[in-house]
């Protein structure tokens, strides 16, 4: 609460000598503002705090988030080609895009880059996983599938979800050597530690089956939250890995961009969210299966060690 009414005071003196910073609709983003945004960052002012002292001076959450990805991705940009200092913001894993390169080193193995996009903040990878790694997750979960469980926000719990109608299981973090080989690539691609991400996710789609739009962070807002942080804090990230290749259908959906990401064998697609607000954009589904059978194994990422 008082860095909130922090942030509001000084976005209000920032502010105050020019009403283009208060226009909800197309606000330019003026010297005074960057200045602030950048200033209220390095001193380790949460983004949370200062979405909402943009918003009490009139913008909506969309634009503010928009204004204030802009300024610090562009400000992280002078700052890695000039060598200054960095923002004390918060971190979230990040692939190495710099440069715009065509493929990644994920230590084992080169991950080629298919699609990036800053907001929401997706990369496409191709040849995450070889085919043989890709049979031999879905051999090894296939015994112990059972009806996907979403978590129950109200409890902190787990419960069925009429809009999840798949299978699933988890590997235990480390499990077996695949698992290990797998999270220590992901890891790598991410630049985010290991024992930061829960268990390998293995989820198995038949024909008509989906998983409509949803945010994967936790809703601050619900009851059960507290109880589901305190194993690792927010989840900042989610790797979606395609086992297989459908016939038909079952896509990784982005409905608020129009992007669908075609389930490939070996191909993987990102996504990170550095607050659990709508703005970051990253409301996603799985699309319905038309023909044939999905597979896909999930990696999310938390701000802490899960436990």
């Amino acid at each position: 609460m008082g860095e909130t009414i922090m942030a509001q005071e000084t976005f209000a003196t920032a502010s105050a000598s020019t009403s283009t910073t208060r226009v909800v609709a197309a606000p330019a983003i003026t010297p005074e503002l960057r200045a602030w945004i950048i200033n209220q960052a390095q001193a380790n002012i949460g983004a949370p705090a200062l979405i909402q002292a943009m918003k009490a001076a009139g913008w909506s959450e969309a634009v503010a988030m928009q204004a204030l990805e802009d300024t610090l991705s562009g400000h992280l940009s002078e700052a890695a080609s000039t060598g200054t200092a960095t923002l004390a913001s918060q971190a979230v894993p990040e692939p190495a895009l710099q440069g715009q390169p065509a493929r990644l080193d994920a230590g084992d193995r080169y991950v080629e880059v298919l699609l990036s996009i800053t907001l929401p903040r997706v990369v496409v990878l191709g040849n995450v996983l070889s085919p043989e790694e890709c049979d031999a997750l879905i051999e090894a979960a296939r015994p112990r599938m059972a009806r996907s469980l979403t978590v129950a926000t109200e409890t902190g719990g787990e419960e069925i979800n009429a809009d999840r109608t798949s299978n699933g299981m988890f590997f235990q973090r480390s499990e077996n050597e695949l698992i290990q080989r797998i999270e220590a690539r992901l890891a790598k691609i991410a630049h985010w530690p290991i024992e930061n991400g829960e268990g390998v996710q293995v989820l198995h789609y038949s024909p008509g089956a989906e998983y409509k739009p949803h945010y994967d962070y936790f809703d601050p807002s619900q009851p059960g939250t507290p109880r589901i942080l305190a194993r690792g804090g927010q989840r900042v990230g989610t790797f979606v890995l395609y086992l297989n290749t459908p016939e038909q259908g079952g896509g990784t959906t982005f409905p608020e961009i129009g992007l669908n990401v075609a389930a490939q064998k070996g191909n993987a697609v990102f996504f990170s969210y550095p607050q659990p607000v709508p703005a970051t954009r990253t409301l996603h589904g799985g699309a319905p299966v038309l023909a044939g059978e999905k597979w896909i194994a999930t990696k999310w990422m938390r701000e802490r060690e899960f436990a």
